[in-house]
């Protein structure tokens, strides 16, 4: 089962010591910063395109994503974003969303105002350095999913991605090789750009290699380096303070 949701001030705590080591004083002035959270349901949109959000969104669980339709209808995905995630701390930079924010799995969400964010950064400058090296890892992490979509067999992109969330979800203590919101097999085609065909066809063969077990939406690792192998994972990309590579 998944852990339950932490409280506000913990999911910051996880999220941004996965760059920084934050001082009391710095945990503190978290632990004052004011939020309203509410319960979201599946497929719920947090925000819209064309949005100008006042606020930025902390996913304290379930699963959430980054989206884009075009005009056929198809979507993108173009992140999975869980526990700690701040899926449009870019709004604080930039006064319109130009896609969309939604929840694939239910969950909580904390809504935190640009003005307690910037009062944050003002009186603790090092928050600010936080947010914008998260920025900038979310930027590492769309060039990554850049080359995995163009280059690389649906194979080593599906090991790839899993990797990733494994590594994410475990830097803030959501268990050790193992995904507890695994994406379906649309939401993976979706961010991967591949058929749900072609998805069942290698999550399979993936299972037949005795790299990974999935149990509903539960995803274990069975061999981590040979899942790493097989996507050419190298965490380096993420940038992160305690890079968790498995073991």
């Amino acid at each position: 089962m998944p852990p339950s949701s932490p409280s506000i001030q913990d999911a910051l705590f996880r999220k941004l010591e996965t760059v920084v080591n934050l001082t009391s004083e710095e945990r503190k002035a978290i632990e004052r910063l004011p939020a309203h959270v509410r319960n979201t349901g599946n497929g719920e949109t947090l925000l819209r395109e064309g949005d100008r959000p006042s606020q930025c969104c902390l996913i304290l669980s379930g699963l959430a994503c980054r989206q884009k339709f075009v005009g056929n209808g198809h979507r993108q995905i173009m992140s999975f974003h869980i526990l700690g995630d701040l899926p449009d701390l870019q709004s604080l930079y930039l006064d319109v969303m130009d896609h969309e924010v939604a929840m694939l799995r239910s969950g909580k969400v904390a809504f935190i105002s640009h003005v307690a964010i910037r009062e944050l950064i003002e009186q603790h400058p090092r928050m600010g350095a936080a947010f914008g090296r998260h920025t900038l890892i979310d930027a590492a992490i769309f060039r990554a999913w850049m080359v995995n979509i163009g280059r690389r067999s649906a194979h080593s992109r599906v090991a790839h991605l899993l990797c990733e969330l494994v590594v994410l979800a475990r830097v803030v203590g959501l268990g050790k090789k193992v995904i507890h919101h695994l994406p379906t097999q649309e939401e993976l085609g979706d961010a991967l750009g591949l058929s749900i065909v072609h998805i069942n066809r290698t999550m399979r063969h993936l299972r037949d290699e005795q790299l990974i077990a999935t149990e509903g939406r539960q995803l274990s690792i069975l061999d981590w380096k040979g899942l790493q192998r097989a996507g050419e994972f190298d965490p380096a990309y993420l940038h992160l303070k305690r890079t968790v590579v498995g073991g």
